[in-house]
């Protein structure tokens, strides 16, 4: 893992366009410990729901909200990513709300719809946008043909949209994503294993079906700056600040999966959070 910290450079750029991708944010160690532990972890697969695409098409994801003592949580809980946190988010206390593992499969992987994070996060009441973030973090290569996320450059700026269902899903407004289309510049976000990608919530974004004989996993952690109390969030993950941990204790603790005591989504509190 980089150990250098966000630049101003870097801050004036996420700003500016409501993304930032940083290269090589994960070494190829890394990389190959978390996918490992991801592919074989029993309780990631026994707490994965299925979301169908207007297609038909499945994709597959976990979410879990405290950060614990193994191997994801201490990724979560890492030095470097609550520092890029804290540089883009400004002063106040870094928290983690949630983490989700992304896993869309070979050719059967569906796409997500057009859609912001705050679009979903607005319905838990949170009531401050910009206190919030999205951490995608990619254990495969992300592409345009197995289905790397697309993001309307500089949507952000326009605030949240209305979202409404969509098959399984819960996508924006389409006549407010067609005339952002026809505003912002779309970009392929394509990512090598161990890039990282830093957006707002207000980003529009979207990733369509994969159509490659290879997975595109990642995983995506939301953070929340302490003071944005929602007023419709039951769990408490979203205004405890993140204990943090070197970046060192990824590789250096014996690896561990999540546990069972893990407090994972279920289908009954599911969907006012975000999928992607």
């Amino acid at each position: 893992m980089i150990s250098t910290n966000l630049t101003p450079a870097q801050k004036a750029q996420y700003d500016q366009d409501g993304y930032l991708i940083i290269k090589n944010f994960l070494s190829e160690e890394e990389v190959a410990l978390l996918y490992g532990l991801a592919v074989e972890d029993a309780q990631l697969r026994k707490n994965a729901f299925e979301f169908k695409d207007q297609s038909g098409k499945h994709t597959r994801l976990t979410l879990w909200f405290t950060p614990g003592d193994d191997t994801f949580g201490l990724l979560t809980r890492s030095q470097k990513i609550v520092n890029a946190a804290q540089a883009v988010l400004g002063e106040g206390e870094v928290c983690h709300f949630h983490s989700k593992l992304m896993q869309k499969e070979p050719e059967v992987g569906g796409a997500w719809e057009w859609h912001q994070d705050y679009g979903y996060w607005y319905k838990n009441g949170f009531l401050y946008p910009d206190a919030m973030l999205s951490v995608m973090l990619a254990l495969t290569e992300a592409t345009k043909l197995n289905g790397c996320l697309q993001v309307l450059k500089g949507s952000h700026k326009m605030g949240r949209f209305e979202h409404n269902f969509a098959g399984e899903q819960q996508g924006a407004d389409m006549a407010f994503v067609e005339e952002a289309l026809k505003l912002c510049e779309r970009v392929y976000v394509e990512l090598e294993a161990g890039d990282v990608l830093l957006f707002h919530p207000n980003l529009l974004h979207m990733s369509e079906a994969n159509l490659s004989d290879k997975p595109r996993w990642s995983l995506i952690s939301a953070y929340n700056l302490s003071y944005n109390v929602p007023f419709r969030e039951k769990n408490t993950s979203c205004i405890t600040p993140v204990k943090v941990v070197p970046d060192t204790a990824i590789l250096e603790s014996d690896p561990v999966g999540l546990s069972a005591q893990t407090d994972f989504l279920n289908k009954e509190n599911e969907i006012t959070l975000k999928v992607k």
